[in-house]
């Protein structure tokens, strides 16, 4: 490592040893990471979850080439203690990151910096960089690789032999996806290549394994499975950076002439879809260690011929089994299957789709007159408190500019409006606050808010957590920039973030980090300053269910909710009075039963519209205070 490049820590949680996984699960998954990347960046350290752990039973069977190191939770840097682990934090710094996406995504990144010619492991990242990178509460597919399938293996594991009989939901639910058709980038060319190849009965050939790639695999390792379609081709010229045959890349003039629509869709060779990802790497020790257990357990994975394909496949890739070796990871070899019938295979996998069939509802067509009517029937009505300090502003002008918003690539006219948002945030917060408080600015964005709060506030302590890295260096950036010392970065998820705090804050909180938010903060009995946004964006979760209160669902539906929600979303400036007008009511109503919600937890809470109502079309502000 370089002198001038700030030493990084990884802290990963160690329960226990089972087999050639460490657990969690994510902890093996990290490791599996560093060692696929042959990456030595970072100190790694692990993290027991109980007391009567020795050295002796964590060193075993780690990454052979791994230095690991032992630390107790309360020995961890303040910020990383507030953390669910995997985390990386940089010494004598104030960053964190948190969760296994984050991590993941972080390690291969440094790997490539610190060594560009890894253009391999930055592919990992996937088209655009973006594998793993939407958030799990968003995000079905990271929801299911991140959490569900780690602790459904986990669970299975871990179960009594009576009661892991059948196969886990959510590996049956990766089965169904890896049958589902491929939509990549640019797949209209590929698609036309394999209409060509099928007109003239040709088989794709069979990728040629480069010298590095013989050095890593044992002889035979690619021909045990040769490549039997254009998609294995493409999928496997790109992981050797061959070029596909010019005989495949042209095309007959019928081929070009066929409409797309009747082109032959692409099957699935890795997680995701064509190319190799960082999404495979997750799966690979999980399905490994349901794999090892239903072996020794005599089941059979009649039900599961597409992952059986899929983890021969990931075999083959250059670099797998070298890692897997370091991590004493025994992978099988596994027969071919046939495929299984696919209603047995829906019908099994039926659980994990609920929320989709939950959601269909939502596609509708109405506008929120007989919704607001009916609620009105019931005595209830959009209604908002008055605003506490309505005048009261901050001193922008006398301030540095690098608390100022104004400091970004924002319009003269737009950071106006941010100073006036800030205006209310900042004057409900500093009513609420103490000296020694700590206060949470979540979905911190470039970090107007926080950076204001604790400049304004030296007393008080503040960290921002937010989920894209590039707007948390710009606001860590801001805050050197003005030598604050009481202020902390974390780029995580909000599920990631566990620690106890007094007053949390969110500008623009999008339309269920909403209620995540809120949500923390009830679970910490902490105040809570929160602007809601993007109302449309709000549908039923694994975690939400809309209405929230008791009231509102005694009479609304989860559609009739829905057309308050997306309506809530009507006021914009350029739309005519009335339009906005009752949107300003829908985002009212729905913002009421979010207060009515949470005062069912002992809060008080007052849904204020903020001043002047012209410093946003989302312009509603909560202030809730446990009583």
């Amino acid at each position: 490592m370089k002198d001038n490049v700030a030493e990084e820590h990884l802290y990963l949680a160690f329960s226990h040893q089972y087999r050639d996984s460490i657990f969690p699960l994510h902890t093996s998954i990290s490791l599996f990471l560093l060692s696929y990347c042959d990456c030595k960046l970072f100190k790694v350290f692990l993290v027991p979850t109980g007391e009567d752990v020795g050295d002796q039973c964590v060193t075993k069977n780690l990454a052979g080439d791994l230095e690991v190191h032992l630390i107790s939770r309360c020995q961890l840097p303040v910020v990383v203690q507030s953390c669910s682990l995997p985390a990386v934090f940089v010494k004598d710094d104030k960053f964190c990151r948190a969760g296994l996406s984050v991590v993941l995504r972080h390690i291969i990144q440094k790997t490539f910096e610190a060594d560009p010619s890894k253009k391999d492991v930055l592919e990992l990242l996937g088209f655009k960089k973006t594998c793993l990178k939407a958030c799990a509460e968003v995000s079905q597919w990271t929801r299911l690789c991140e959490i569900s399938i780690p602790l459904a293996v986990e669970r299975f594991l871990t179960a009594s032999p009576e009661h892991c009989q059948a196969i886990p939901p959510d590996i049956l639910l990766f089965e169904r996806k890896l049958g589902e058709p491929v939509r990549v980038h640019n797949d209209d060319k590929i698609r036309r290549q394999k209409l060509q190849q099928q007109k003239a009965g040709a088989k794709a050939a069979v990728p040629v394994l480069g010298e590095e790639a013989t050095v890593e695999l044992k002889p035979g390792d690619v021909h045990e499975h040769p490549p039997s379609s254009l998609e294995l081709s493409v999928a496997f010229s790109k992981l050797l950076a061959q070029e596909t045959p010019d005989a495949v890349n042209r095309e007959a003039p019928h081929i070009r002439r066929t409409k797309t629509s009747d082109l032959p869709l692409l099957d699935h060779v890795f997680a995701e879809g064509l190319y190799f990802t960082v999404a495979d790497l997750v799966l690979l020790p999980c399905i490994h260690q349901f794999l090892v257990s239903s072996k020794k357990q005599g089941k059979s994975l009649v039900d599961l011929p597409l992952i059986s394909s899929w983890y021969r496949r990931v075999q083959e890739v250059p670099g797998v089994k070298k890692a897997a070796g370091k991590c004493n990871m025994e992978l099988l070899q596994l027969p071919e299957l046939m495929s299984a019938p696919k209603e047995r295979l829906q019908d099994s996998a039926s659980g994990p789709d609920e929320l989709e069939e939950d959601n269909e509802d939502s596609h509708f067509i109405g506008g929120p007159r007989p919704t607001m009517t009916k609620l009105m029937e019931n005595g209830i009505e959009a209604k908002f408190s008055p605003h506490p300090c309505p005048s009261w502003t901050l001193d922008w002008t006398s301030l540095p500019s690098a608390v100022s918003p104004g400091e970004g690539k924002m319009s003269r006219d737009r950071a106006l409006r941010k100073q006036q948002q800030l205006n209310n945030l900042v004057a409900a917060v500093i009513k609420l606050a103490k000296p020694g408080d700590l206060i949470v600015d979540f979905c911190s964005g470039g970090g107007h808010v926080g950076i204001v709060l604790a400049y304004m506030m030296p007393s008080c302590q503040v960290i921002l957590i937010e989920n894209k890295e590039l707007s948390l260096i710009r606001a860590k950036d801001r805050s050197d920039e003005l030598g604050l010392n009481n202020i902390w970065f974390i780029q995580a998820n909000l599920d990631y973030f566990n620690g106890t705090f007094n007053i949390g804050v969110a500008l623009h909180a999008c339309g269920v980090a909403t209620d995540m938010v809120i949500e923390h903060c009830l679970r910490a009995r902490a105040a809570f300053v929160i602007s809601p946004c993007c109302y449309g964006f709000i549908q039923n979760t694994v975690k939400f269910k809309y209405p929230r209160s008791h009231q509102f669902k005694e009479i609304l539906s989860y559609k009739e909710h829905m057309i308050l929600c997306r309506f809530a979303d009507q006021t914009a400036v350029q739309l005519p009075p009335e339009r906005r007008l009752i949107g300003k009511q829908c985002m009212g109503l729905v913002d009421l039963d979010r207060a009515w919600a949470a005062e069912e937890h002992n809060y008080s809470v007052q849904v204020i519209s903020m001043e002047p109502e012209s410093c946003s079309p989302k312009n509603n502000m909560f202030v809730g205070i446990p009583t």
